[in-house]
């Protein structure tokens, strides 16, 4: 029998802090060669998702926790005789030997949380805001009649603004709840998001928060202003203004920006980076700086296709600014989010930040080896490149 206190262990970590678990290492002639466990969502319930691989199968199987530990102790006992097990606070890795003794191995991660992955099973069905839940901001966005049904014509929108709530629910660790946060929306526009960002953190879940959403056009301010004072939201403020300029906030939380053009994402990132945001939602768009700039002679037979270079410029820059987010002490992503303008899916870059994080030198030099590759000089480097010295390990 596998050890029991393995088994309590693993126990302990099944929560909503669990990441992954990999079980491995099998005996020789094992028809499993590997096992992968992941969490997911089933209608509100916290399900645990096992992958086997047997010879060039792959096997499919959910389990309820008391399930997933029966299963454990089938595994651990006839097939596998290593387990990595990751949460957001700890890594636990489990070693058991010919003769059947295990060792355990715990690892904390000293204060800092590690990323929660998004839990994506069935969420196409599960959407934070329900059809039939009348919101009364989609009503008068368009997006929901008074009866809490969706408008047809609306419903890849509907869909949407839930893709982008589940982004929030993912970064809700890395919030304090104890005091009133601020968050700063660039570009807010028509606000469909802010609109359901306030709405998400301060109406369902609760959250200390107020928002300042910032645009250039006087209008859309207005407006937005107006449905804001109507549903009560005397936390949300629309103002108009640039993102470079904007200097009127002290201690920013969260910063959001979706679809900045061009350099304007760059300022924004810039600005989230002084202001020492905890939190970084970017959906960059536009991106065509670097289309002038990349140049390498090793690439001029792939670069000489006027289509592939911008593609591939557009890549670079989110890829590069999110490596620059790294560099000053973030640890970013880049997922894909589906544009609100019905357009070819889009990238996200989302950064939370990590406290005390110094910059490792042979990152920063592989860095600079890949930018000089490609000849670039992206304005984000340029605006934050005074941190780098500064931030040497």
């Amino acid at each position: 029998m596998a050890d029991q206190n393995i088994i309590e262990i693993i126990s302990n970590n099944l929560n909503i802090e669990f990441i992954d678990m990999i079980l491995s290492n099998p005996p020789a002639g094992s028809e499993i060669s590997k096992i992968k466990i992941r969490s997911v969502m089933v209608k509100d319930n916290l399900i645990f998702q096992a992958t086997e691989f047997r010879d060039k199968q792959v096997f499919h199987s959910n389990y309820t926790k008391e399930e997933l530990l029966d299963k454990l102790s089938e595994w651990l006992n006839s097939y596998m005789k290593q387990l990595l097990l990751r949460t957001q606070s700890r890594q636990i890795t489990v070693l058991i030997s010919k003769k059947g003794k295990s060792s355990i191995k715990v690892k904390n991660y000293e204060g800092q949380r590690q990323m929660a992955p998004a839990l994506e099973h069935n969420r196409e069905k599960e959407y934070i805001l329900k059809e039939g839940n009348t919101v009364p901001f989609l009503v008068d966005l368009g997006v929901m009649t008074s009866e809490g049904k969706i408008v047809k014509p609306k419903y890849d929108k509907f869909k949407q603004i839930n893709r982008f709530l589940e982004f929030i629910e993912d970064i809700l660790p890395f919030l304090d709840k104890d005091r009133e946060l601020t968050i700063i929306d660039f570009g807010c526009g028509k606000s469909y998001l802010t609109f359901a960002m306030y709405y998400y953190l301060k109406e369902l879940k609760d959250y200390p928060i107020r928002i300042i959403g910032l645009d250039l056009k006087k209008k859309v301010i207005e407006d937005c202003n107006k449905l804001a004072a109507r549903y009560g939201y005397d936390k949300l403020t629309f103002l108009e203004g640039d993102i470079a300029s904007y200097e009127g906030a002290g201690k920013i939380d969260m910063v959001v920006t979706l679809h900045a053009c061009d350099t304007a994402t760059d300022y924004a990132l810039h600005k989230a980076v002084l202001w020492d945001a905890d939190v970084i939602l970017s959906v960059p768009c536009c991106q065509h700086e670097l289309n002038s700039q990349i140049s390498n002679d090793l690439l001029n037979p792939v670069l000489h296709y006027g289509l592939i270079k911008e593609r591939i410029a557009a890549l670079t820059t989110d890829a590069l600014r999110a490596e620059i987010l790294e560099l000053v002490g973030y640890k970013t992503q880049i997922l894909e989010f589906i544009d609100m303008e019905h357009t070819p899916k889009n990238i996200l870059i989302r950064a939370v930040k990590r406290p005390g994080a110094a910059i490792q030198k042979s990152k920063l030099i592989a860095y600079e080896e890949c930018r000089n590759f490609l000849g670039v000089e992206p304005a984000l480097y340029k605006l934050l490149s005074d941190r780098f010295i500064s931030r040497m390990e």
